[in-house]
Protein backbone atom coordinates (compact mmCIF):
# COMPACT_ATOMS: atom_id res chain seq x y z
CA UNK A 1 0.00 0.00 0.00
CA UNK A 2 1.78 3.41 -1.23
CA UNK A 3 0.88 6.21 1.63
CA UNK A 4 1.11 9.77 1.58
CA UNK A 5 0.60 12.26 3.55
CA UNK A 6 -2.15 14.30 1.39
CA UNK A 7 -3.95 13.18 -1.77
CA UNK A 8 -6.43 15.38 -3.75
CA UNK A 9 -9.79 13.83 -5.58
CA UNK A 10 -10.35 15.95 -8.24
CA UNK A 11 -8.09 18.06 -10.56
CA UNK A 12 -9.85 20.22 -12.25
CA UNK A 13 -8.37 23.86 -11.43
CA UNK A 14 -9.15 24.44 -7.79
CA UNK A 15 -7.95 20.68 -7.37
CA UNK A 16 -4.79 20.86 -9.29
CA UNK A 17 -3.83 24.08 -7.42
CA UNK A 18 -4.41 22.81 -4.27
CA UNK A 19 -1.99 20.03 -5.37
CA UNK A 20 0.35 22.20 -7.30
CA UNK A 21 0.54 24.43 -3.78
CA UNK A 22 0.83 21.21 -1.79
CA UNK A 23 3.77 20.03 -4.01
CA UNK A 24 5.60 23.61 -3.58
CA UNK A 25 5.17 23.20 -0.17
CA UNK A 26 7.11 19.90 0.18
CA UNK A 27 4.42 17.97 1.34
CA UNK A 28 4.09 14.39 0.19
CA UNK A 29 0.76 14.80 -2.00
CA UNK A 30 -0.78 12.73 -4.51
CA UNK A 31 -3.51 13.89 -7.12
CA UNK A 32 -6.33 11.33 -8.20
CA UNK A 33 -8.11 12.26 -11.63
CA UNK A 34 -9.29 9.78 -14.71
CA UNK A 35 -10.04 12.56 -16.53
CA UNK A 36 -7.13 13.89 -18.58
CA UNK A 37 -6.24 17.81 -19.48
CA UNK A 38 -7.58 18.54 -22.90
CA UNK A 39 -11.01 16.59 -22.27
CA UNK A 40 -14.29 17.60 -23.10
CA UNK A 41 -15.80 16.88 -19.64
CA UNK A 42 -14.99 17.99 -16.42
CA UNK A 43 -15.49 21.18 -14.44
CA UNK A 44 -12.59 23.21 -16.00
CA UNK A 45 -12.63 21.52 -19.29
CA UNK A 46 -12.53 24.01 -22.71
CA UNK A 47 -10.48 26.50 -23.44
CA UNK A 48 -11.40 30.03 -21.59
CA UNK A 49 -13.29 31.33 -18.39
CA UNK A 50 -13.46 34.97 -17.52
CA UNK A 51 -11.52 36.40 -15.27
CA UNK A 52 -12.76 39.73 -13.28
CA UNK A 53 -11.21 42.02 -10.89
CA UNK A 54 -14.34 43.70 -9.64
CA UNK A 55 -17.10 41.35 -9.24
CA UNK A 56 -20.62 42.58 -8.63
CA UNK A 57 -21.87 38.63 -7.14
CA UNK A 58 -20.12 39.59 -3.53
CA UNK A 59 -17.22 41.82 -2.14
CA UNK A 60 -15.56 39.01 -1.50
CA UNK A 61 -15.26 37.50 -4.54
CA UNK A 62 -13.11 40.78 -5.44
CA UNK A 63 -10.77 40.14 -2.45
CA UNK A 64 -10.40 36.68 -4.18
CA UNK A 65 -9.57 38.26 -7.19
CA UNK A 66 -6.68 39.91 -6.19
CA UNK A 67 -5.17 37.08 -4.46
CA UNK A 68 -5.71 34.82 -7.85
CA UNK A 69 -4.40 36.94 -10.11
CA UNK A 70 -0.98 37.50 -8.38
CA UNK A 71 -1.38 33.28 -8.19
CA UNK A 72 -2.28 33.55 -12.30
CA UNK A 73 0.54 36.39 -12.78
CA UNK A 74 3.46 34.21 -11.08
CA UNK A 75 2.42 31.15 -13.28
CA UNK A 76 2.60 32.79 -16.02
CA UNK A 77 5.78 34.44 -15.84
CA UNK A 78 7.41 30.95 -14.42
CA UNK A 79 5.82 29.17 -17.38
CA UNK A 80 6.58 31.61 -20.13
CA UNK A 81 3.27 30.96 -21.24
CA UNK A 82 0.34 33.18 -21.95
CA UNK A 83 -2.17 32.25 -19.05
CA UNK A 84 -4.28 35.73 -18.85
CA UNK A 85 -5.06 38.09 -21.71
CA UNK A 86 -6.13 41.45 -20.94
CA UNK A 87 -9.46 42.44 -22.34
CA UNK A 88 -11.53 44.90 -21.06
CA UNK A 89 -15.35 44.14 -19.68
CA UNK A 90 -18.34 45.30 -20.87
CA UNK A 91 -21.17 44.83 -18.10
CA UNK A 92 -24.80 46.41 -19.29
CA UNK A 93 -27.98 45.89 -18.24
CA UNK A 94 -31.55 47.50 -17.74
CA UNK A 95 -31.78 50.83 -16.28
CA UNK A 96 -31.07 50.11 -12.36
CA UNK A 97 -29.52 46.81 -12.85
CA UNK A 98 -27.98 45.75 -9.27
CA UNK A 99 -25.48 43.94 -11.56
CA UNK A 100 -23.86 47.02 -13.25
CA UNK A 101 -24.39 48.97 -10.05
CA UNK A 102 -22.24 46.72 -7.81
CA UNK A 103 -19.77 45.59 -10.44
CA UNK A 104 -19.45 49.69 -10.40
CA UNK A 105 -19.31 50.20 -6.53
CA UNK A 106 -16.18 47.14 -6.39
CA UNK A 107 -14.22 49.05 -9.09
CA UNK A 108 -14.91 52.25 -6.90
CA UNK A 109 -14.28 50.57 -3.89
CA UNK A 110 -11.11 49.38 -5.01
CA UNK A 111 -9.94 53.50 -5.85
CA UNK A 112 -10.49 52.37 -9.87
CA UNK A 113 -11.85 55.75 -11.57
CA UNK A 114 -15.98 55.51 -12.28
CA UNK A 115 -16.22 52.73 -14.76
CA UNK A 116 -19.75 53.95 -15.67
CA UNK A 117 -20.41 55.14 -19.16
CA UNK A 118 -23.41 56.31 -21.25
CA UNK A 119 -24.87 53.56 -23.66
CA UNK A 120 -23.77 55.96 -26.69
CA UNK A 121 -20.19 55.85 -25.29
CA UNK A 122 -19.96 52.21 -25.23
CA UNK A 123 -21.51 51.89 -28.69
CA UNK A 124 -18.93 54.09 -30.24
CA UNK A 125 -16.24 52.63 -28.55
CA UNK A 126 -17.06 49.25 -29.41
CA UNK A 127 -19.12 49.31 -32.49
CA UNK A 128 -20.21 45.38 -32.24
CA UNK A 129 -22.67 46.33 -29.48
CA UNK A 130 -26.27 48.52 -30.02
CA UNK A 131 -27.39 48.79 -26.55
CA UNK A 132 -30.46 50.88 -25.48
CA UNK A 133 -29.77 54.44 -25.04
CA UNK A 134 -31.37 54.28 -21.57
CA UNK A 135 -28.83 51.15 -20.45
CA UNK A 136 -26.56 51.67 -17.50
CA UNK A 137 -22.87 50.22 -18.03
CA UNK A 138 -19.41 49.76 -17.15
CA UNK A 139 -16.38 48.77 -18.57
CA UNK A 140 -13.96 47.21 -15.82
CA UNK A 141 -10.21 47.64 -16.96
CA UNK A 142 -9.84 44.73 -14.62
CA UNK A 143 -11.01 41.60 -16.79
CA UNK A 144 -9.09 38.79 -18.81
CA UNK A 145 -9.57 35.78 -20.68
CA UNK A 146 -8.10 33.28 -18.19
CA UNK A 147 -6.98 30.32 -20.58
CA UNK A 148 -8.07 27.16 -18.66
CA UNK A 149 -6.97 24.44 -21.20
CA UNK A 150 -3.41 25.86 -20.69
CA UNK A 151 -3.35 25.93 -17.52
CA UNK A 152 -4.77 22.24 -16.87
CA UNK A 153 -2.13 20.99 -18.66
CA UNK A 154 1.05 23.20 -16.75
CA UNK A 155 -0.63 21.65 -13.76
CA UNK A 156 -0.54 18.63 -14.50
CA UNK A 157 3.04 18.90 -16.42
CA UNK A 158 4.13 20.42 -12.99
CA UNK A 159 2.58 17.95 -10.87
CA UNK A 160 4.93 15.21 -13.37
CA UNK A 161 3.87 11.66 -11.50
CA UNK A 162 2.55 12.87 -8.48
CA UNK A 163 -0.74 12.49 -10.84
CA UNK A 164 -2.71 8.84 -10.16
CA UNK A 165 -4.84 8.92 -13.61
CA UNK A 166 -7.53 6.40 -12.49
CA UNK A 167 -10.95 6.96 -10.60
CA UNK A 168 -10.44 6.28 -7.09
CA UNK A 169 -12.69 5.58 -4.28
CA UNK A 170 -12.25 6.69 -0.83
CA UNK A 171 -13.39 5.59 2.59
CA UNK A 172 -12.64 7.78 5.98
CA UNK A 173 -11.07 6.35 9.10
CA UNK A 174 -9.91 7.95 12.15
CA UNK A 175 -6.38 8.30 11.13
CA UNK A 176 -6.43 8.57 7.45
CA UNK A 177 -8.58 8.05 4.60
CA UNK A 178 -7.47 5.15 2.02
CA UNK A 179 -7.85 5.12 -1.27
CA UNK A 180 -8.34 2.47 -4.37
CA UNK A 181 -8.09 2.75 -7.73
CA UNK A 182 -8.58 0.13 -10.15
CA UNK A 183 -4.98 -1.14 -10.05
CA UNK A 184 -3.71 0.40 -6.72
CA UNK A 185 -4.22 1.00 -2.93
CA UNK A 186 -3.52 3.91 -0.88
CA UNK A 187 -3.42 5.79 2.46
CA UNK A 188 -3.27 9.39 2.85
CA UNK A 189 -3.20 11.31 6.31
CA UNK A 190 -6.14 13.49 4.72
CA UNK A 191 -8.01 13.88 1.71
CA UNK A 192 -8.84 16.91 -0.48
CA UNK A 193 -12.30 16.56 -2.43
CA UNK A 194 -12.40 18.62 -5.43
CA UNK A 195 -15.19 16.39 -6.91
CA UNK A 196 -17.06 18.77 -8.87
CA UNK A 197 -20.38 17.73 -10.30
CA UNK A 198 -19.30 14.48 -8.24
CA UNK A 199 -19.25 16.16 -4.91
CA UNK A 200 -23.07 15.29 -3.91
CA UNK A 201 -22.24 11.38 -4.84
CA UNK A 202 -18.74 11.12 -2.55
CA UNK A 203 -20.67 12.89 0.01
CA UNK A 204 -24.39 12.48 -0.17
CA UNK A 205 -24.84 14.79 3.20
CA UNK A 206 -24.02 17.22 1.08
CA UNK A 207 -25.97 16.64 -2.01
CA UNK A 208 -29.16 18.45 -0.47
CA UNK A 209 -26.78 21.53 -0.92
CA UNK A 210 -25.96 21.31 -4.52
CA UNK A 211 -27.77 21.32 -7.74
CA UNK A 212 -26.06 20.29 -11.17
CA UNK A 213 -27.07 22.51 -14.20
CA UNK A 214 -26.40 21.90 -17.67
CA UNK A 215 -25.20 25.48 -19.42
CA UNK A 216 -25.06 25.40 -23.25
CA UNK A 217 -22.29 27.33 -24.82
CA UNK A 218 -22.58 28.37 -28.64
CA UNK A 219 -19.65 29.86 -30.72
CA UNK A 220 -21.71 31.91 -33.32
CA UNK A 221 -19.73 33.17 -36.66
CA UNK A 222 -19.69 36.78 -36.28
CA UNK A 223 -21.68 39.68 -38.76
CA UNK A 224 -18.90 41.66 -38.54
CA UNK A 225 -15.29 39.97 -37.67
CA UNK A 226 -13.31 42.87 -37.75
CA UNK A 227 -15.50 44.56 -34.59
CA UNK A 228 -15.30 41.54 -32.46
CA UNK A 229 -11.38 40.42 -32.66
CA UNK A 230 -9.30 40.71 -29.65
CA UNK A 231 -8.57 44.45 -29.17
CA UNK A 232 -11.36 46.02 -30.40
CA UNK A 233 -14.20 43.72 -28.63
CA UNK A 234 -14.55 43.68 -24.58
CA UNK A 235 -15.65 40.52 -22.84
CA UNK A 236 -19.59 41.11 -22.24
CA UNK A 237 -21.89 40.42 -19.32
CA UNK A 238 -25.54 41.49 -20.49
CA UNK A 239 -28.32 41.67 -18.00
CA UNK A 240 -31.66 41.61 -19.93
CA UNK A 241 -33.63 40.98 -16.79
CA UNK A 242 -34.35 38.07 -14.11
CA UNK A 243 -33.26 34.62 -14.95
CA UNK A 244 -31.78 36.78 -18.42
CA UNK A 245 -28.42 36.79 -18.34
CA UNK A 246 -25.81 36.27 -21.51
CA UNK A 247 -22.01 36.43 -21.46
CA UNK A 248 -19.29 36.54 -24.46
CA UNK A 249 -15.57 36.91 -24.97
CA UNK A 250 -14.09 38.35 -28.06
CA UNK A 251 -13.27 36.08 -31.00
CA UNK A 252 -9.62 35.38 -30.27
CA UNK A 253 -9.38 32.01 -31.29
CA UNK A 254 -10.77 32.77 -34.86
CA UNK A 255 -13.40 30.28 -33.93
CA UNK A 256 -16.50 32.54 -33.67
CA UNK A 257 -17.85 34.43 -30.56
CA UNK A 258 -18.09 32.73 -27.47
CA UNK A 259 -21.37 32.95 -25.43
CA UNK A 260 -23.70 31.33 -23.22
CA UNK A 261 -26.04 32.05 -20.27
CA UNK A 262 -25.27 33.41 -17.08
CA UNK A 263 -28.52 31.43 -15.26
CA UNK A 264 -28.62 28.42 -14.34
CA UNK A 265 -30.01 25.48 -16.80
CA UNK A 266 -31.57 22.61 -15.88
CA UNK A 267 -30.57 20.56 -13.14
CA UNK A 268 -29.07 17.19 -14.11
CA UNK A 269 -26.54 14.31 -12.60
CA UNK A 270 -23.00 14.37 -12.82
CA UNK A 271 -22.50 12.17 -15.64
CA UNK A 272 -25.12 13.79 -18.03
CA UNK A 273 -22.53 15.77 -20.47
CA UNK A 274 -24.48 14.75 -23.52
CA UNK A 275 -26.21 15.70 -26.29
CA UNK A 276 -24.10 19.08 -27.10
CA UNK A 277 -26.26 22.04 -27.04
CA UNK A 278 -28.81 21.86 -29.25
CA UNK A 279 -30.41 24.94 -31.56
CA UNK A 280 -33.32 25.32 -28.95
CA UNK A 281 -30.68 26.09 -26.24
CA UNK A 282 -28.53 28.13 -27.93
CA UNK A 283 -31.28 30.04 -29.35
CA UNK A 284 -32.23 32.89 -27.03
CA UNK A 285 -28.31 33.63 -26.98
CA UNK A 286 -28.68 34.38 -30.74
CA UNK A 287 -31.72 36.35 -30.25
CA UNK A 288 -29.82 38.56 -27.77
CA UNK A 289 -26.63 38.78 -29.79
CA UNK A 290 -29.17 40.14 -32.40
CA UNK A 291 -30.84 42.62 -30.29
CA UNK A 292 -27.55 43.71 -28.35
CA UNK A 293 -24.25 42.81 -29.90
CA UNK A 294 -25.18 42.78 -33.99
CA UNK A 295 -21.40 42.81 -34.59
CA UNK A 296 -21.08 39.21 -32.85
CA UNK A 297 -25.02 37.68 -34.25
CA UNK A 298 -24.40 34.82 -36.68
CA UNK A 299 -25.16 31.39 -37.25
CA UNK A 300 -23.65 28.55 -34.74
CA UNK A 301 -21.03 27.30 -35.51
CA UNK A 302 -19.53 25.26 -33.09
CA UNK A 303 -21.39 24.16 -29.50
CA UNK A 304 -20.16 22.40 -25.85
CA UNK A 305 -22.08 21.88 -22.61
CA UNK A 306 -20.88 22.99 -19.03
CA UNK A 307 -22.16 21.28 -16.04
CA UNK A 308 -21.95 23.62 -13.02
CA UNK A 309 -22.04 23.02 -9.60
CA UNK A 310 -24.07 25.13 -7.63
CA UNK A 311 -24.13 25.59 -4.12
CA UNK A 312 -27.46 26.91 -2.33
CA UNK A 313 -27.29 30.18 -0.47
CA UNK A 314 -26.82 29.28 3.40
CA UNK A 315 -30.00 29.28 5.54
CA UNK A 316 -27.74 29.90 9.03
CA UNK A 317 -25.83 33.10 8.14
CA UNK A 318 -27.19 34.24 4.97
CA UNK A 319 -24.63 35.02 2.72
CA UNK A 320 -25.46 37.15 0.20
CA UNK A 321 -24.07 35.12 -2.74
CA UNK A 322 -20.81 33.75 -0.91
CA UNK A 323 -21.70 30.39 -1.74
CA UNK A 324 -18.36 28.33 -1.74
CA UNK A 325 -17.98 25.85 0.35
CA UNK A 326 -14.09 25.18 1.41
CA UNK A 327 -13.94 23.45 4.89
CA UNK A 328 -13.00 20.55 6.85
CA UNK A 329 -15.32 17.94 6.71
CA UNK A 330 -16.74 17.24 10.41
CA UNK A 331 -15.08 14.52 12.29
CA UNK A 332 -13.48 13.24 9.59
CA UNK A 333 -9.80 13.54 7.97
CA UNK A 334 -11.46 14.94 4.24
CA UNK A 335 -11.47 18.88 3.01
CA UNK A 336 -14.33 19.85 0.93
CA UNK A 337 -13.73 22.15 -1.85
CA UNK A 338 -17.24 23.04 -4.00
CA UNK A 339 -17.35 26.18 -6.36
CA UNK A 340 -19.99 28.76 -6.65
CA UNK A 341 -21.44 27.13 -10.02
CA UNK A 342 -18.79 28.86 -12.59
CA UNK A 343 -17.02 31.28 -10.96
CA UNK A 344 -14.40 28.62 -9.63
CA UNK A 345 -11.54 28.75 -11.96
CA UNK A 346 -10.81 31.99 -12.01
CA UNK A 347 -10.24 31.64 -8.09
CA UNK A 348 -8.21 28.64 -8.18
CA UNK A 349 -4.73 30.01 -6.63
CA UNK A 350 -6.35 31.40 -3.69
CA UNK A 351 -8.72 28.53 -3.48
CA UNK A 352 -5.93 25.66 -3.71
CA UNK A 353 -3.80 27.65 -1.04
CA UNK A 354 -6.68 27.58 1.27
CA UNK A 355 -7.14 23.93 0.42
CA UNK A 356 -3.52 23.41 1.18
CA UNK A 357 -3.79 24.69 4.76
CA UNK A 358 -6.36 22.81 5.31
CA UNK A 359 -4.87 19.70 4.83
CA UNK A 360 -1.50 20.69 6.20
CA UNK A 361 -2.02 23.24 9.22
CA UNK A 362 -4.56 22.49 12.57
CA UNK A 363 -4.77 26.11 13.68
CA UNK A 364 -6.21 27.51 10.12
CA UNK A 365 -9.68 28.09 9.69
CA UNK A 366 -11.12 29.23 6.51
CA UNK A 367 -12.84 32.54 6.17
CA UNK A 368 -16.55 32.38 7.69
CA UNK A 369 -18.11 32.47 4.88
CA UNK A 370 -16.41 29.58 3.04
CA UNK A 371 -17.67 27.30 6.13
CA UNK A 372 -19.89 24.32 6.70
CA UNK A 373 -20.61 26.37 9.72
CA UNK A 374 -23.16 28.35 7.78
CA UNK A 375 -25.60 25.47 7.09
CA UNK A 376 -27.78 24.24 10.10
CA UNK A 377 -26.71 21.08 9.13
CA UNK A 378 -23.71 21.00 9.98
CA UNK A 379 -23.91 23.51 13.30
Amino acid sequence: MRKCEVAVLGLGLMGGAALGALLDAGVDALGFDPVAAGSDRGSSHGSCRIFRRFNFENPNYTSLSDEAHAGWIRLQSESGQTILTETPVLEAGRPGSAMVASSRAAAIAKGRPDPMLTAAQANKQFPAFSLPDDWDVVVQDGGAILHTEVVMRLMRARARDRVIPERASFTPHRDGVSIRTDTEEFFAERAILALGPWLGRALPQLAALLNVTRQAVGWFAPASPESVALGRFPIFILDRGPDDTVYGFPDFEQRGVKAAPHNHGPVVGPDDWGPQASDAELRPIGDALAALVPGAAGPIIDRDVCLYTNTAPADRRPDAGEEFIIDRWPESRLIVCSACSGHGAKFAPAIGQRLARLATDPSYQAESFFQLSRYSQFA
